[in-house]
């Protein structure tokens, strides 16, 4: 059941860090280019859609001709001319993009990009001086070339239209009201340093200044949980909070991209330049008494 009493439309509410934050901002507030959320069902990714739009449409003071197309309007926003697909009339994805793209929009939202047709008049939208925001159903941010590839994209027009891909997925958050500290599971420990990228991960973590410096970082370490009180009804969690993959397309990726590299040689490249990959930024999470690791192993990948 979809509410939307509780919605969440301010782009601070979604739990974007501080460094994301200014990376979502300065992207959003690009004059072309496409933006784009991945992620599986239900992990908020219409949220974050309409999250961006309403922040897009403040910052310039509503002098925006913002348009969308939708499967379907989940949430009416004021100031913009939200479509709906309807195919008795007519109005399916392609038919209703190229509609718009007549009205010669600022911006423009497509539920999603569910096939090759509308991909290519997406990515020839964003082309062309417009700004594109869309959701693509892939398991990662960095899987997104190749699944737009797979899709008919030619690389040299995929290598010059996405600026930022962001990955997501939903934790549970913690309860405020009976939230407690206590020692860290030994088991849960024990699996995050079992991981390939620990090592890495604990250098990242320590040069943002989430976990202290020292030979072993996870020592004496103390995390969060919710003791369970009426409020949450004693599940010790209240409400649901992003960990985010956020894959900034630079020139080396461009390049990468127009040479056809894979998905593994381009997200290696990502991380190198300063990814923060979706675990570990539900690990700082986690460490900052958002929601527990348990969680993070559960969702994030």
């Amino acid at each position: 059941m979809l509410s939307k009493e509780n919605v969440i439309l301010d782009l601070e509410d979604l739990g974007l860090g501080v460094s994301d934050f200014d990376i979502v901002l300065r992207n959003i507030l690009r004059p072309f280019g496409m933006v784009l959320i991945t992620g599986s069902m239900g992990s908020g990714k219409t949220t974050s859609l309409y999250a961006m739009v309403m922040r897009l449409g403040a910052e310039r003071q509503n002098a925006l001709n913002i348009s969308t197309i939708e499967d379907p309007v989940e949430y009416t926003m004021p100031r913009v001319n939200q479509v709906q697909i309807n195919p008795i009339a007519g109005i399916e994805f392609t038919t209703g993009l190229r509609a718009l793209l007549r009205q010669d929009p600022d911006v423009i939202m497509v539920g999603e990009i569910h096939d090759g047709e509308t991909a290519k008049i997406a990515v020839r939208s964003a082309m062309v001086g417009r700004l594109l925001f869309s959701t693509l159903p892939t398991n990662g941010a960095t899987g997104t070339v190749s699944r737009l590839i797979d899709m008919g994209i030619e690389p040299f027009l995929l290598a010059s239209t996405p600026s930022l891909v962001i990955a997501q997925r939903l934790v549970r958050r913690i309860c405020v009201s009976c939230r407690e500290s206590v020692a860290a599971d030994t088991s849960v420990l024990k699996a995050l340093r079992a991981r390939p990228d620990f090592e890495q991960m604990m250098q990242i973590l320590q040069v943002q200044g989430v976990l202290a410096k020292g030979d072993d970082p996870l020592a004496g370490l103390r995390l969060f949980r919710g003791k369970g009180c009426p409020q949450c009804h004693g599940s010790g969690f209240r409400g649901r909070l992003g960990v985010f993959e956020l894959f900034e397309v630079n020139d080396h990726i461009r390049s990468m991209i127009m040479e056809r590299q894979d998905t593994s040689a381009i997200r290696a490249e990502a991380v190198a330049g300063g990814m923060k990959t979706m675990f570990q930024d539900g690990v700082a999470k986690a460490y900052f008494g958002e929601t527990t690791l348990e969680e993070v192993f559960r969702v994030a990948v």
